[in-house]
């Protein structure tokens, strides 16, 4: 948990809107991925499922981070007071442990590796996210700019390791993706690890001098933004990565069955 900090009204605000706009966005595409699931074949549903889940996931732990935030402070004629309950905003932390390995999961599911391939490869990389979560924790929770230097360094480590496999351990399984999805699924690492980045470069801003009201902003702004982007935005490209293999496995017989690539859908 970090420490609570004498607030103005807008950054109390820009918090508060930053949580609530989470909420929203992750619902949304909760429903919208677990709607989607008749839009793909049944080789794909399991990749839109876990995407859908893990939306699921982070919106209820926004939900209760929300909870907390408005706990911990009340709001009267614009002025913003701590009321002496804490802010725990571990939930994150509780979210990321379950989410960020069912990430990198549904990305291989998508990819449709085959046999012990995919398990492997799923299983190798689900570890690694969850070694990266549970090195990041305790650098988080203290005030210690060295010992949070540290933990940020160890957590750096299984992250490379994840983007070293993705990029160069998964280049031969792009490479026997379907031709009109294979550009996808390529782009996919890229926005996969993009987002992720956006985690360590809110990690250490404390560490460069943002401290007090502006750090307590800084983190929690950040972290929605990149929750976000990694979990709703991912989802929505991994719908749109089975949507297209299916049309191109089996056009005729998503045609037949009512189905809609993500292309026709946009158009």
């Amino acid at each position: 948990m970090h420490p609570l900090e004498n607030l103005t009204f807008g950054q109390y605000s820009f918090v508060y809107n930053s949580l609530s706009f989470a909420i929203a966005t992750l619902g949304a595409a909760t429903i919208f991925l677990f709607l989607s699931r008749s839009q793909v074949s049944v080789n794909y549903k399991s990749a839109v499922t876990i995407s859908g889940l893990v939306c699921l996931i982070a919106s209820y732990h926004y939900y209760r981070i929300f909870n907390s935030w408005e706990a911990a402070y009340s709001v009267a004629n614009n002025v913003v007071t701590k009321t002496g309950q804490p802010f725990n905003d571990a939930y994150r932390y509780v979210d990321w442990i379950l989410t960020v390995p069912l990430l990198v999961t549904e990305l291989i599911l998508v990819m449709r590796l085959p046999g012990k391939e995919g398990s492997n490869k799923a299983t190798r990389l689900a570890v690694l996210a969850v070694i990266m979560v549970a090195l990041g924790y305790p650098g988080e929770i203290s005030n210690s700019a060295g010992t949070r230097w540290i933990f940020w360094a160890l957590a750096m480590i299984p992250f490379l390791i994840i983007v070293f496999d993705l990029f160069v351990g998964l280049k031969d399984a792009i490479g026997r993706q379907p031709e009109d999805a294979r550009g996808l699924v390529s782009a996919a690492r890229w926005i996969l690890v993009l987002t992720w980045c956006f985690y360590p470069i809110v990690f250490v801003l404390p560490m460069l001098g943002l401290s007090g009201p502006g750090s307590t902003v800084g983190i929690q702004v950040g972290y929605s933004v990149a929750d976000i982007l990694a979990k709703a935005g991912f989802g929505v490209f991994i719908y749109a990565i089975a949507a297209k293999k299916s049309e191109a496995e089996n056009p005729q017989g998503l045609r037949d069955a009512g189905y809609a690539s993500a292309g026709a859908v946009a158009r």
